[in-house]
């Protein structure tokens, strides 16, 4: 007598209780650490007012790169805030997520224009309001909120879309044929416009490009359905594309970017050159060379575990929390700096003429050496910062510590 087999139905899929993948937060971790050199570079160096990093006529391959490095962190600080939108949305509906989306971007809004300004001006008059990069995250969180209910394939082409066709609007604009309006603006050309009495809105990152790259780091997400291997694949895959895409239409200066290259004075001068593109806004070919390493590191990175890595994921799980103080603490060393050189809190508050930042006046501030140094302070500073406010996450389940 032969026994019957009893069938049983298939397990459900797992649940997903932590959306939180240690790759990405590594990664996100150390371009937050990159992204404070900038900063630094900003607020500290005694040439930051005077000298143009990208200015191959002028600057050092040192300042360049000090420069460039940094170009890889908006990108992919932006990208990754769509990937993480995605995981949210395998343990939220798409109702839950849309109004999380919503508040959550209009609070971003709020800060940039409040606590980031103040923290990179030190004006207590917002004389000069910026819209950077968490401006650029709410707003297209805001947009994100809306989107998520098409269907995942729309929202893959539509990022696509962006991502590939916003440079064919450079043509115009170089021609002068563009809106001449704050709608304009806002969507993709870089503007400072004066507004109320003596006020200035500094539009550094038109929206548009950076919601492009929102949408496909949300369609990145559903690499991490995938079992690890063939996530490394894909991740590797689109990584090297990205690269090859970069240097083919960069060979050519066709389109992608509306800086062309050129030769220079010798082979390392016309390389920074091939590699010096558009951040504002973001250019295809600056996407591409951005994200594609970015990507290759992914792949590489995916399932690291290690002491640098180990590091880095204490900043990249409190990356907002992170990029709020180290603006005020490097903007308290530049005034440190100012008062040591005999200012007053007067003349720092007055600020130099035509600069936004008080306390921050040209000639006055730290060699480029001295800078990397006090940068590397900062960030050890912030780690013992980050991981008890990241321990704090872990512990509490207060609502109002997801938007911090």
């Amino acid at each position: 007598m032969q026994a019957t087999a009893l069938s049983t139905p298939p397990a459900p899929p797992p649940v997903l209780r932590n959306y939180r993948i240690s790759s990405i937060d590594a990664l996100r971790g150390l371009v937050m650490i990159i992204m404070a050199l900038d900063h630094a570079r900003d607020l500290l160096h005694f040439g930051a007012l005077t000298e143009d990093p990208a200015n191959l006529q002028t600057t050092t391959p040192w300042l360049f790169a000090t420069r460039w490095i940094t170009h890889f962190c908006a990108p992919v600080f932006v990208a990754l805030s769509g990937t993480s939108i995605y995981l949210q949305s395998r343990r939220k509906s798409k109702g839950q997520l849309s109004a999380f989306l919503l508040k959550r971007g209009l609070w971003l809004i709020l800060v940039e224009i409040t606590l980031v300004t103040f923290g990179i001006s030190f004006d207590p008059g917002w004389t000069f309001i910026f819209l950077q990069v968490i401006w650029a995250i709410g707003i297209s969180m805001v947009i994100l909120a809306g989107l998520i209910w098409l269907p995942f394939g729309v929202l893959l082409a539509l990022g696509a879309l962006i991502l590939l066709g916003h440079n064919a609007l450079d043509g115009a604009e170089a021609a002068g044929q563009a809106p001449q309006n704050l709608l304009y603006s806002l969507l993709h050309r870089q503007a400072f416009i004066p507004f109320g009495n003596g006020h200035v809105l500094g539009i550094l990152y038109p929206f548009l490009p950076w919601t492009g790259i929102m949408l496909l780091g949300y369609c990145l997400g559903k690499l991490y359905q995938l079992e690890a291997a063939l996530r490394r694949k894909w991740l590797a895959g689109l990584g090297a594309g990205a690269v090859l895409l970069f240097i083919l239409l960069r060979a050519t200066n066709a389109y992608g970017d509306p800086l062309p290259w050129a030769p220079q004075a010798n082979g390392l001068r016309t390389a920074l050159s091939f590699v010096n593109t558009q951040k504002y806004p973001p250019s295809l070919l600056f996407t591409c060379m951005t994200l594609g390493p970015a990507l290759l590191l992914l792949a590489l990175a995916d399932g690291w575990r290690n002491a640098f890595t180990r590091i880095t994921t204490v900043f990249g799980r409190v990356p907002f929390f992170y990029y709020i103080l180290h603006f005020y603490i490097l903007h308290g060393i530049a005034a440190m700096i100012f008062l040591a050189k005999g200012g007053t809190i007067a003349e720092g508050l007055k600020g130099a003429e035509g600069v936004p930042f008080k306390f921050v006046v040209p000639g006055v501030g730290l060699h480029l050496w001295q800078v990397y140094l006090t940068w590397l302070a900062v960030v050890a500073l912030l780690y013992p910062l980050c991981l008890w406010y990241g321990n704090l996450k872990k512990r509490k389940d207060w609502w109002w510590l997801s938007y911090l």
